[in-house]
């Protein structure tokens, strides 16, 4: 595996596109979400420009766009309050020290080859954490969307201060989001290729806001400073160790899953794949080096990504341009920036929340399915009242819970115990001829799938209700996989014939099956010669073990008489 990302000059005016319109709506969006965290503007750049380096060089898919986004803003929002909250004077620099831990964690995932299983979550609680991080963004903008600062208490500390915020209202700060908000949301699509209308919303929000409302008392964002940031040593404390530690998880998991997803969306439009493990340590070191700087977490973006593959991007090289682009703003240029209001940063952030919420599925959840919808729901109030890690974790158990309880089901109806031949059993028909021949002596217990821990109880219901037969044969032949739980109550099964003197056989085991069985000592137990390839070959030894059985019982009459 190599260590640098796909970097080429073949493609040079492609990629150079790519990169300056992938910078040009990073920049808006970077100081929007510099803000709304409560880091500042010069966070939002510095995330943007590092996060963005780093995993451009050492990612594995050429055309991702990484930088922070909305919902790693969400739980970094967070993530400052709290710590800031607990330990005033050193919140801000632990603050930047979970964003550390958290590339960290990524380049672990990355590491322990753990990329293909970060995804492997049910749509629904994907769907529910997505929409619900939405909502949060969008509660935590209605203050400075009304002109006035955040209230304290994040979503439910907005929620409780609603009322005072809309009577304190600032007209002249609300018109400006206003302005900003509906020009991204009615600029036409096909102009948003040319120019993006987050820049357009700054650079016009900013004018207006000099020309029209120059004698009004507006909230800017004020000069940033220009130059290389400072580096942020790690900061540690013992009260909030684990409760870092646990922010730093979650931040690792949201911009894994997020980097990841916006990975699969590249792909499809280049018909390139790329290494998820590699992918995730480059997203780890730019999150680590990120952080160290100061920076704001980040993860792969959907639409600057969009926008670098559909304006020519198809390499590495269009991140770094747009790296580079950036960093020129921090050296250079960043006092530029100091006349932007805060409400034009509020409207752009307002219409990122409406844009992650699912739209799609929410109108259709409830037609697909109902407890879908229950799920989804439920991640998303957790989500917006509780915290991301519990919304993510109860979801995913009860989706899980459900899936399993579906297919314990559905394999449930194929585990059947036949003693006649009937055409609903799929058997051929030499297997028939057998069976008949058996008349009802034998008892063939067929199963079908992976069988899961939630098969055990059926198997053992099943069997229980069945003591007339002479010999059992236990069909194996399209079981590709035996749980633990299964393989114990096929254990009793067999243990229960052997010790009634009932012969046991089994037929077409997998070697997993067959591992399974001699793991528990099952197979020391049978006869070796009752370990048969194909159901047939069991029906024929079973017919055989019958005639011995009925010649030596005939046998013994007379003697019995005499």
């Amino acid at each position: 595996m190599r260590v640098l990302n796909e970097i080429r000059f073949d493609n040079l005016r492609g990629d150079l596109f790519g990169g300056v319109t992938a910078a040009i709506i990073a920049l808006p969006m970077a100081l929007a979400f510099g803000v709304a965290s409560g880091a500042g503007p010069a966070a939002g750049l510095y995330g943007a420009v590092l996060v963005g380096l780093f995993a451009a060089l050492f990612g594995a898919t050429p055309t991702l766009i990484s930088e922070p986004t909305g919902p790693m803003t969400v739980v970094m929002t967070a993530v400052i309050a709290n710590l800031i909250a607990m330990n005033p004077e050193q919140g801000m620099a632990m603050a930047f020290t979970v964003v550390m831990m958290a590339g960290l964690f990524q380049v672990l995932f990355g590491i322990l080859k753990l990329g293909h299983y970060v995804t492997m979550m049910p749509y629904t609680v994907i769907s529910g954490f997505m929409t619900g991080i939405g909502l949060i963004l969008i509660i935590l903008q209605l203050g400075p969307f009304l002109g006035q600062a955040p209230p304290p208490g994040g979503v439910l500390g907005t929620l409780e201060n609603l009322p005072s915020l809309l009577s304190q209202i600032q007209p002249a700060e609300t018109a400006l989001a206003v302005f900003s908000f509906g020009l991204i949301v009615l600029f036409p699509k096909r102009l948003a290729r040319f120019t993006p209308p987050q820049l357009l919303a700054l650079v016009l929000g900013t004018v207006l806001s000099l020309m029209l409302l120059g004698d009004a008392d507006i909230r800017r964002i004020g000069e940033i400073p220009t130059g290389l940031p400072a580096i942020q040593m790690p900061v540690f404390s013992a009260q909030q160790w684990s409760m870092m530690l646990i922010d730093a998880l979650v931040l690792a998991l949201l911009g894994s899953i997020d980097a990841l997803l916006t990975s699969v969306i590249a792909e499809n439009m280049t018909r390139k794949e790329s290494d998820a493990n590699k992918e995730l340590v480059g997203q780890g070191a730019g999150n680590l080096v990120s952080g160290l700087f100061g920076g704001l977490p980040g993860a792969g973006a959907t639409m600057g990504t969009v926008l670098n593959i559909k304006t020519g991007g198809r390499t590495a090289l269009s991140g770094l341009v747009r790296a580079g682009i950036l960093l020129v703003v921090v050296l250079w240029a960043a006092e530029l920036t100091a006349q932007i209001p805060l409400a034009v940063l509020s409207g752009i952030a307002l219409k990122v929340g409406f844009d992650i919420i699912d739209w799609s599925f929410l109108r259709r959840a409830h037609i697909v399915s109902s407890k879908a919808a229950w799920i989804m729901y439920g991640v998303i109030g957790l989500t917006v009242f509780v915290d991301l890690i519990t919304a993510v974790a109860i979801g995913v158990f009860i989706a899980n819970f459900l899936t399993i309880e579906r297919m314990t089901k559905i394999q449930g109806e194929s585990v059947k115990a036949i003693d006649r031949p009937d055409p609903s059993n799929k058997l051929n028909r030499d297997e028939c001829l057998l069976l008949q021949q058996a008349q009802g002596k034998v008892l063939v217990f067929t199963l079908h799938g992976a069988l899961i821990f939630g098969l055990a109880k059926v198997i053992s219901r099943r069997f229980a209700v069945l003591d007339s037969h002479e010999v059992l044969i236990i069909d194996f032949h399209e079981v590709p996989v035996l749980g633990v739980s299964s393989s114990l109550a096929l254990e009793d099964m067999i243990l229960n014939d052997l010790e009634a003197g009932r012969p046991v056989y089994l037929a077409g085991a997998s070697e997993q099956v067959r591992e399974r069985l001699e793991n528990l000592g099952v197979l020391k137990k049978l006869d070796p010669e009752h370990v048969l390839d194909t159901l047939e070959a069991a029906l024929r030894e079973a017919n055989r073990y019958l005639e011995e059985k009925g010649t030596a019982s005939a046998a013994e009459q007379p003697r019995a008489n005499a």
